[in-house]
């Protein structure tokens, strides 16, 4: 649609009154010389509170789920009445709080959490703050509608992690929100949650509002797309680890996409697929500090070639698998393992290799650890019981660092620089990964010398 603005508003951005009076004034901004529809996220620490709810419902804990919803229902009734809302609007939070209840007093039932009711349950907080601003900006003189993402983004069926179905969603799209832009009204749309074609509830992950933002804009062919967030932009590093971090003006797509995947927090490691065919592109914004630019996220940037970025993750765990003998087929191996890790869903955020002794390690997030270790111990359990592979080691004590930038290759001495500087803080370095493309090199280290390296590789390479 020409001149679309098609903005995303995080939990944070969403997580108060005051916070809701400020997207309703960008949203009306904006909507004086073009077209804007927003993405809206729950309020910051309900999604977590919303599931912590439902694990208390397996647990068949009661008095946690009760606890739980009074603070979810307070939460937005105080915030209905400091917008000035009306006892209608109440009445709808009252109601959407009711329909959550109901779930979780289900599973209470059940003693289980089916991935479906799940789903259903936890959009429940976007569905919130998708009712509080639509009706803030009405009651501004400002046209809005309260959508849900299931009405509108048809995904697949893996509930909990869903992939959308592009074409199916742009029907929808047009069908459903262009002939609101058509009359002036702003569509409010939830954030991470869709349906299967068949109607059944789903989620796209956890951030994942900021990937419904970037579905909505490419079904709807938008101009640009906004992200509000609580920083100015996308960071050099991550500032609580480098003080002198700074801001990037610009990435290109692939640039800003290897940051998110690996464990830069501004964006969701998805957003981007969508909007790179279309050349949509991407501002992320602090809507705390709306005078500051922002990062701009295009496919080329006018920037040399070399590092623009040090990133890291904590939170993972390295796995070892070593033949016990030269008759043992490594590649084989290593093609079993990857596809027991597929049958998983679990991530691989680097993998390395020894071509002699045919054995690699691979680095995935500790959150779905346990079930990696249970895909590969059953496809490969032959070859442990008979003793034709090494029992599987597993490395919790390491931490990623990933430097992020366009035709590192390219640059002599680079590589060098980047291990000289690490070696300098007595840190360890236990795997190393490039892939072809040139924009990343991954680092494993360990997890007690990971701060050191990175503050030390910034330095090196700003």
């Amino acid at each position: 649609m020409s001149g679309l603005l098609v903005m995303k508003f995080g939990g944070t951005s969403m997580g108060s009154a005051e916070r809701i009076r400020v997207a309703a004034d960008i949203c009306t901004e904006q909507k004086s010389g073009r077209p804007v529809l927003a993405v809206v996220s729950a309020m910051s620490g309900v999604t977590d509170l919303l599931l912590n709810t439902l694990r208390h419902a397996e647990g068949g804990d009661e008095a946690g789920i009760g606890s739980n919803i009074e603070q979810l229902l307070k939460r937005h009734l105080d915030a209905c009445a400091e917008l000035a809302l009306g006892e209608g609007v109440s009445e709808g939070v009252r109601d959407l709080v009711a329909d959550f209840r109901r779930l979780a007093h289900g599973m209470l039932m059940l003693g289980e959490r089916p991935p479906r009711s799940v789903d259903e349950a936890v959009a429940i907080g976007e569905r919130l703050t998708a009712l509080l601003l639509s009706e803030f900006m009405e009651s501004r003189g400002i046209r809005a509608r309260a959508i849900n993402g299931s009405d509108v983004i048809v995904t697949d069926a893996v509930f909990g992690n869903a992939t959308p179905l592009m074409d199916a969603t742009r029907k929808k799209a047009q069908q459903v929100v262009k002939p609101l832009l058509d009359g002036g009204i702003v569509p409010v749309v939830t954030g991470f949650n869709g349906a299967t074609a068949d109607g059944r509830p789903t989620t796209l992950g956890r951030g994942g509002s900021d990937f419904s933002a970037s579905i909505l804009a490419a079904a709807l062919d938008a101009s640009e797309l906004w992200i509000w967030t609580d920083v100015d932009g996308i960071m050099s590093a991550d500032p609580r680890s480098v003080p002198d971090a700074r801001v990037l003006d610009s990435l290109t797509y692939s640039e800003a996409a290897e940051l998110a995947y690996n464990g830069a927090k501004v964006l969701h490691p998805r957003t981007l697929a969508p909007l790179i065919d279309r050349q949509i592109p991407v501002w992320s914004k602090n809507s705390f500090h709306r005078e500051h630019p922002g990062t701009r996220i295009v496919s080329k940037v006018d920037a040399p070639p070399g590092p623009r970025a040090v990133t890291s993750m904590a939170n993972v765990a390295l796995v070892s698998l070593e033949p016990a003998n030269a008759a043992v087929s490594g590649t084989r191996l290593m093609a079993r393992a990857l596809e027991a890790l597929a049958d998983a869903n679990a991530e691989v955020l680097a993998l390395t290799s020894s071509s002699y002794r045919q054995t690699f390690c691979f680095l995935v997030r500790k959150e779905e650890l346990a079930e990696a270790m249970k895909s590969l111990e059953a496809d490969l359990a032959l070859e442990l019981t008979h003793g034709y592979l090494k029992p599987i080691e597993v490395d919790e004590n390491v931490g990623l660092l990933a430097v992020v930038g366009e035709g590192m290759r390219g640059t002599p001495g680079l590589a060098g620089r980047i291990f000289s500087a690490i070696s300098k803080e007595d840190v360890n370095i236990i795997a190393i990964a490039q892939g072809s493309s040139e924009l990343t090199i991954s680092v494993v280290v360990r997890r007690d010398g990971l701060e050191r390296a990175i503050r030390a590789v910034h330095g090196e390479c700003r």
